[in-house]
């Protein structure tokens, strides 16, 4: 975190729930992948959309793929240099607006069970590109697990409306479909497998508080409205 990216998180720094979620989304991740890291350290890890994921460094093993924007590995690499990562790590730089992801994960196609990673992305496809996204990763990766966090709409019309207009603010929005994610997926071969609370396991670790809490206790959209999902190819 430098200067700049200080001033663009000020605005959001209140949302006391949304950030404890971000947070802890990211745990679960880094624990269902130490899992499986654990059982197979040369495992195949690759992350959609990595931005400043610093997995690669962090955890025990893997091969990994970092896919995303040109510009954003253009800011990452000289601060955290693939080449001094204690794991295997490649970034593909990908221009989603100018080619196709089909063709530039093509040579790093795998027939053998590996983990994709889609973190922080899904909610800004809209059904559309995600199941197109999900059709081009079936095919490269026929027996690719996909971990993902996903919000429903019941959620964010309840809960996530606040910080989606800072959001807005920057540019960007959510376009979330209004069918579960798991149909999604259905129709694109894959089965839910997997469903890890971000707000249940954000009161665990004692980041809510206490109203937040309470949430958990009276309403069943607040605790499964925003999870970690797991999905495998049927």
């Amino acid at each position: 975190m430098d200067e700049d990216a200080w001033r663009a998180f000020e605005p959001f720094r209140h949302f006391t729930g949304p950030n404890a979620s971000n947070a802890t989304r990211h745990r679960i991740i880094d624990d269902l992948l130490r899992e499986r890291l654990s059982a197979d350290r040369e495992r195949r890890i690759i992350l959609i959309g990595a931005g400043f994921d610093s997995r690669a460094f962090r955890l025990s093993g893997g091969r990994w793929l970092e896919v995303d924007e040109p510009q954003v590995f253009a800011w990452k690499e000289p601060r955290l240099p693939a080449a001094e990562s204690p794991n295997p790590l490649i970034r593909l730089a990908v221009d989603f607006a100018a080619e196709r992801l089909a063709d530039r994960l093509a040579p790093f196609a795998d027939p053998d069970p590996v983990t994709i990673v889609i973190e922080g992305v899904l909610f800004y496809l809209g059904e559309a590109r995600i199941r197109e996204l999900l059709r081009t990763l079936r095919a490269i990766y026929p027996q690719g697990e996909i971990i993902g966090d996903v919000m429903t709409l019941a959620f964010f019309r309840a809960f996530g409306q606040p910080i989606h207009r800072k959001i807005v603010e920057l540019g960007a929005s959510f376009e979330l479909p209004a069918r579960d994610l798991a149909d999604v997926f259905a129709g694109e071969g894959y089965t839910q497998t997997g469903q890890h609370s971000t707000t249940q396991r954000a009161a665990e670790l004692g980041l809510l508080p206490w109203y937040m809490r309470l949430m958990l206790r009276i309403s069943r959209r607040f605790v499964d409205g925003y999870a970690v999902r797991v999905f495998e190819p049927s």
